[in-house]
């Protein structure tokens, strides 16, 4: 069930990957730590983890693709609490020492072994709904605003907004099970700026003064923070004549977009002569980006990706689990961006910053 098609590394990163490229961003132990003993960073994440097998049962319970669900969500709930309290007592058992990339796939292997290939697929397609109907109001309020740097960092502020849905922030999920979320409200919600990191100032400078050929954009999750967020900000980039590539998710993981819903997205977006509200899509490209999980290991990703992505002179990395509990301090040969919104209490405590800020961090590469 898993993914198991060759992979490659990302051709951006920074060479040679192996001293220069680590993909975790908050180090769970350090090389000083005793082997057998569960660090106190470890005993926390493994308590986030925890903290969302209630809202992943619920989920898998009702699933009406899997015989059994009930029964089976049960064993998903009981067979992953198992192993996350276990790996409490010995932190080298089940693959580790933990970090978020082996918490999370051995939370996906075993919905897989049981039959659960995709727990999030009646919300996510009622939230692609909901935003594919509001993508034209929220291209013409964008579109309303003349000044090239307040429109950039309203399409910023809008990606942020976005990315609060998030099914995998076990008190989001909360907010999200009693009333849904607006966009807009979120946009106008946003912590006030400067956010916990915050390059937009300098990016917005360099907007009005750049461009870039080609861009690689990792997306996030399915509904606003795909349709409202990133996909204006593609449609003001490929208006810009920047090719744009984005790369999706090869299997379904919470509610992050797979690549196949991704160009069904697309396609009912795309008007009869195949625009983006009067934009030409003909440089839009969709990427299947090999991975199966929230987060992603950029050594290695789907070769189709990375012979797309090798002209490339501008990477984003987009949401909590691409852009900041992984790769935040990744180094590319071309410029880049991470943006998100910091959704875990311990992603805050760890950067210093608020629940719910903000992060967007640019890195112009001057060589390249």
């Amino acid at each position: 069930m898993e993914n198991s098609s060759p992979t490659v590394p990302f051709p951006l990163l920074q060479t040679p990957i192996e001293s220069n490229y680590r993909v975790c961003t908050i180090p769970y132990r350090f090389p000083s730590d005793n082997p057998r003993k569960a660090t106190p960073v470890e005993i926390q994440w493994i308590d986030l983890f925890l903290n969302s097998v209630p809202s992943f049962r619920q989920r898998a319970e009702n699933d009406p693709t899997v015989t059994d669900a009930p029964i089976k969500a049960e064993k998903f709930a009981e067979r992953y609490t198992a192993m996350l309290e276990e790996m409490k007592k010995n932190p080298e058992s089940h693959g580790g020492p933990p970090d978020c990339i082996l918490l999370c796939r051995l939370r996906e292997l075993i919905l897989r072994e049981l039959g659960f290939r995709d727990i999030f697929k009646k919300v996510k397609d009622e939230e692609n709904a909901k935003a594919i109907s509001l993508f034209g109001s929220v291209v013409q309020l964008n579109d309303a605003i003349e000044d090239d740097s307040q429109r950039v960092e309203n399409l910023i502020r809008g990606i942020l907004a976005g990315n609060i849905f998030d099914l995998g922030s076990a008190q989001l999920a909360e907010v999200f099970a009693k009333d849904g979320m607006s966009f807009l409200a979120s946009c106008q919600n946003l912590v006030s700026r400067p956010w916990v990191i915050d390059d937009l100032d300098n990016f917005k400078m360099k907007w009005t003064k750049k461009s870039w050929k080609k861009a690689v954009i990792f997306v996030d999750n399915s509904g606003a923070d795909l349709i409202l967020g990133i996909l204006p900000f593609t449609r003001e980039l490929l208006r810009r004549g920047t090719t744009v590539i984005l790369a999706a998710n090869d299997l379904p993981s919470i509610n992050d977009v797979t690549y196949p819903e991704l160009a069904e997205i697309i396609s009912k977006l795309k008007d009869e002569n195949g625009q983006l509200m009067g934009v030409d899509t003909s440089g839009l490209l969709i990427a299947n980006s090999g991975n199966d999980l929230p987060v992603i290991d950029l050594s290695s990703v789907s070769p189709d990706l990375a012979y797309l992505a090798s002209d490339a002179d501008l990477v984003i990395l987009e949401g909590m689990g691409r852009a900041i509990e992984t790769n935040l301090y990744a180094q590319f040969k071309c410029d880049s961006i991470k943006i998100g919104m910091v959704k875990h209490p311990e992603v805050a405590q760890f950067l210093g910053g608020r629940l719910y800020d903000g992060v967007f961090k640019y890195n112009e590469v001057l060589s390249y």
